[in-house]
C-alpha cells in the first residue's frame, strides 16, 4: 500500500471519529505514521483530503456512483430508485460524522466549499445526476411528460438525507434502511408514473 493510501485510510478513520473541524493535518499524519510534510506532498490540505476520503474511501459514495450510472430504460423504475435511495442513505449516513463539524467553523466550511469547487464536486452533483436519470426516463415515456425532474430528485434525496440524519439519533436495531428506501421510491413514483 502506498503512502497516499495509508494517509487516506488514517484520515478516514480519524475524521469519522472526530469530525473534520476537530482534527488537524498533524493528527492525521501521525495516525498514518508520517510527518505532516509527507501529507502535504499528497494533499493540498484538510479540505482536499476530505474530498479524496469521500470519493475513495466511502463505500456509500461508490455505491451511490454505481446506482447513478444505471441506464435509463433498464430494470424497473421502482427497483432503480430503490437502489438509488439505499445508496443515498448509506452515503449520507457515512458522511455525517465527518461533515457535521464543518458547519461549526466558518473557515473550514469556506475551505471545503472551495475545494469542492476546484474538484467540480459537491452535494448538488448528486441531485443533478438523479435529475438527469429521471429526465432520461421521462424522455423514454416511463414518467409523466410534465414531471419536474429537479423537484423529484430533491424530494427523493431530501427524504434519504433526513432519514440518514435521524438514523444517527435512533438505536441501530430500530431502522430498516431497505424498507425506507423502497417506501421513498414507491411514494415518489405514485405521482410520477404514467
Amino acid at each position: 500500500m502506498g503512502t497516499r493510501d495509508v494517509i487516506l485510510d488514517a484520515a478516514a478513520a480519524v475524521m469519522a471519529e472526530r469530525g473534520l473541524a476537530n482534527v488537524t493535518t498533524r493528527q492525521i499524519a501521525q495516525a498514518a505514521g508520517f510527518t505532516e510534510a509527507t501529507l502535504y506532498k499528497h494533499f493540498a490540505g484538510k479540505a482536499d483530503l476530505l474530498v479524496a476520503v469521500m470519493r475513495e474511501r466511502s463505500p456509500g459514495f461508490t455505491r451511490l456512483a454505481q446506482a447513478l450510472n444505471g441506464g435509463a430504460g433498464t430494470g424497473t423504475l421502482l427497483g432503480n430508485l430503490t437502489a438509488l435511495a439505499q445508496a443515498a442513505i448509506a452515503f449520507y449516513g457515512e458522511g455525517f460524522p465527518m461533515l457535521a463539524s464543518v458547519f461549526a467553523d466558518p473557515a473550514t466550511l469556506a475551505a471545503h466549499r472551495e475545494e469542492l469547487r476546484v474538484h467540480g464536486a459537491g452535494p448538488h452533483k448528486v441531485n443533478e445526476a438523479v435529475a438527469a436519470y429521471l429526465s432520461a426516463e421521462r424522455d423514454l415515456g416511463r414518467l409523466q411528460p410534465e414531471t419536474d425532474v429537479t423537484a423529484a430528485a430533491g424530494l427523493l434525496l431530501g427524504a434519504c438525507f433526513q432519514y440518514a440524519f435521524l438514523g444517527h439519533m435512533t438505536p441501530p436495531g430500530d431502522r430498516d434502511d431497505e424498507r425506507a428506501a423502497a417506501s421513498f421510491a414507491h411514494t415518489l413514483l405514485e405521482r410520477l408514473t404514467v
